[in-house]
């Protein structure tokens, strides 16, 4: 059965540290798909048009936006490099160009200029060049969309940089300064590098989030984040692909538990993230075992609160919500399907949830999906769920606009990472600290 296919626009190590880079900055998400950087030696080198000296490294410096993970800046070591004048340089003193080759297709998709849009020096010598950036942006994204295999992809990334003018410095007769050759580095995307890396016996892949306990080991609540089917494996098993990367990048799913907001309405918890080999839909009772294999590791490893675990998801992993509450009635504090599937869906027969597995479901579930949804459509789904599932709660929102942007009306997912969601006077994770199993 085929994945959800909406398509983006363009445009096991512990992570913590930064990850060592390589020729290309492999980030992951741009936006996230349907139902979901670093440069080694060789890296692409840049010279400035006035004297030069030795290398200089500039890290790429991401957010995962609303739309998924973008280069939003790049950063520049030059504390010794001598006494540069702290403040604003004209955004003319850079350019930056990037390329983007696909690494399972072969093919460029990116190959064009980043528009500078600030250079700031600080007093350390640190020169920051931020970048245009938002969504539909061009070149500014760091997946790309296989529309055949319907999977985000990291982009193998090569940024340019050439200075054009000098910056100011401080001292005696130096008024100017050139920072020579100027080298791609490092990947570093805080919010995504919070979350450590880790595979199971059985090779499913996932990403875990846990709170600091300042010495106290008390046992948290555990959110589990199920992506959508543009975050999974290429290939039978994950063989082309499975990266353990592009579920935390490309859209904020994930990272919306791990927030400093979540985390005080939550009482501090843990959030893991599964990643599928491909797509939750294809044989979602096979999948459920896997996924609390992964729970059942994270419990053995951290302080989990057995009585709140709460699982949601997307799109394709917003079946899976449901289905792992059908597998496992009564081991969930809490259910969070956003614009998921239960009714038939690309050549099946049959409900993927049944109306009966819904009618009997009895964990605290609260259902979102935008009445736009042109991928999956929200009153077959969504509506009909709420129907079903006793005591449910819905948010159906018109279309998914937020902070003054609109996206496509399946990306409901960005209300539910933003805490947006209301009902009865409490917001989404309020309501989720409140439950217990």
């Amino acid at each position: 059965m085929a994945v959800d296919p909406a398509r983006p626009a363009r445009s096991a190590h512990p992570t913590g540290s930064r990850r060592p880079a390589r020729r290309s900055v492999l980030a992951a998400a741009a936006v996230a798909a349907p139902l979901g950087l670093v440069a080694t030696a060789g890296a692409p080198v840049a010279r400035a048009t006035g004297p030069t000296g030795r290398s200089t490294t500039f890290d790429l410096h991401c957010e995962v936006l609303d739309s998924g993970e973008q280069v939003t800046s790049l950063v520049i070591d030059a504390t010794r490099r001598g006494r540069l004048l702290a403040g604003d340089a004209l955004p003319s003193t850079f350019s930056v160009s990037v390329r983007g080759t696909n690494p399972v297709s072969g093919a460029v998709v990116v190959d064009t200029e980043r528009t500078v849009t600030a250079v700031t020096v600080d007093r350390a010598g640190t020169v920051t060049i931020t970048l245009e950036h938002g969504y539909g942006v061009e070149g500014a994204s760091t997946l790309d969309y296989l529309a055949d295999e319907g999977r985000n992809v990291q982009l193998d990334l090569e940024y340019t940089v050439l200075q054009h003018s000098p910056l100011p410095a401080n001292g005696k007769g130096a008024g100017s300064a050139w920072l020579g050759e100027l080298t791609q580095g490092d990947l570093v995307s805080p919010e995504v590098d919070a979350f450590t890396s880790h595979v199971t016996d059985s090779g499913m892949n996932y990403r875990l989030f846990s709170p600091a306990t300042r010495g106290r080991s008390r046992a948290l609540p555990l959110v589990i984040w199920l992506h959508g089917g543009g975050e999974g494996g290429i290939g039978e098993g994950g063989a082309v692909r499975y990266d353990n990367e592009v579920h935390l990048r490309a859209n904020r799913g994930a990272l919306g538990p791990a927030t400093a907001e979540a985390q005080e309405i939550l009482g501090g918890a843990h959030v893991v993230a599964p990643q599928c080999t491909s797509a939750w839909m294809l044989d979602g009772p096979a999948f459920a075992p896997l996924v609390s294999e992964v729970i059942a590791e994270v419990q053995r490893t951290r302080r989990v609160d057995p009585d709140r675990i709460h699982v949601m998801g997307c799109s394709n992993g917003g079946y899976m919500t449901l289905k792992m509450v059908v597998e496992n009635g009564g081991e969930f504090a809490s259910a969070v399907p956003i614009c998921g599937v239960v009714d038939t869906f690309y050549g099946s027969t049959d409900p993927l949830v049944s109306d009966a597995e819904l009618a009997a479901i009895r964990t605290p579930t609260w259902l979102i999906a935008a009445a736009d949804d042109t991928t999956v459509d929200p009153q077959a789904n969504t509506v009909h769920a709420h129907e079903l599932i006793e005591d449910s709660l819905l948010s159906l929102y018109d279309d998914v606009t937020y902070d003054g942007v609109s996206y496509p009306g399946h990306w409901s997912w960005i209300y539910a990472a933003r805490n947006d969601p209301r009902a009865e006077g409490e917001s989404l994770w309020g309501w989720m600290a409140a439950q217990h199993r």
